[in-house]
């Protein structure tokens, strides 16, 4: 959700080399393209509504009533839906320490495929215990279920992390030890969006020229300089070159 449609279009065309075109959800919605897929949404945000500009993941589902009813037996928050939405039906929810993320059942865009090698390079979730925040998402989304097509969720000993991987890439990581009532709104649980560009340092100065600026910068490995950005509405997200920790088997 941005301030200025037009504005944000211009900014992550810049940065991340996105197209954008409009879909029948109305003229305050437009969808980014990279490479032709689409994969993600960019909304207007009523200047009535005095809340913080962020980006918000959705996770596909079979059925969003069944998985609104699962947040809500699990202590989660069910804030908006499920609602039906263009093509689809959605939900905007919050997990057990208040990470705040949508669910979408149907088609995003009819007869699109969202994403593929072009979608975001992974999602990171910055949760107050990473291990209940696993089962909290994996009962919800039904993570690990041995379905077709379902993820596998993996500990890593080494940072304390937990990896989810769908078809052998890893699409989101969790880290424990988040505090819920840190002053700083970045610092609470929170759901935190990496997209993949050609070249790093491009971008980040991209980002600068237009209003926006680099939060925090990451040389540890085995992941390669992970640089946060802000943009000119204060949304954070994340950048990384295409061979990111998003694709590592």
């Amino acid at each position: 959700m941005a301030r200025d449609l037009g504005a944000a279009q211009v900014f992550y065309r810049a940065v991340l080399g996105w197209e954008f075109g409009s879909v029948q959800l109305g003229e305050g919605f437009c969808v980014a393209f990279s490479h032709g897929f689409p994969v993600a949404g960019v909304g207007a945000l009523p200047s009535t509504l005095a809340i913080p500009v962020a980006w918000t993941p959705y996770f596909a589902v079979d059925d969003a009533d069944t998985t609104a009813a699962r947040i809500l037996e699990r202590s989660g928050t069910v804030a908006v839906g499920p609602l039906s939405f263009g093509t689809g039906r959605s939900a905007l929810a919050a997990d057990l320490d208040g990470a705040v993320f949508g669910i979408w059942q149907g088609d995003a865009i009819p007869d699109w495929d969202m994403g593929g090698e072009a979608a975001p390079a992974w999602l990171e979730l910055h949760a107050r215990n990473a291990f209940d925040a696993a089962i909290f998402y994996g009962e919800v989304l039904e993570w690990a279920c041995g379905h077709t097509g379902c993820c596998e969720v993996a500990y890593m000993e080494d940072g304390d992390r937990i990896l989810l991987r769908h078809a052998g890439r890893t699409v989101a990581r969790m880290y424990g030890g988040t505090l819920t009532d840190a002053p700083d709104p970045h610092l609470r649980p929170r759901w935190h969006v990496h997209f993949p560009v050609p070249d790093v340092e491009t971008a980040v100065k991209a980002a600068v020229a237009l209003g926006g600026s680099a939060v925090a910068m990451t040389d540890s490995a085995p992941f390669p300089r992970e640089i946060t950005l802000r943009d000119p509405d204060g949304a954070r997200f994340g950048i990384v070159g295409r061979a990111g920790p998003g694709h590592l088997p």
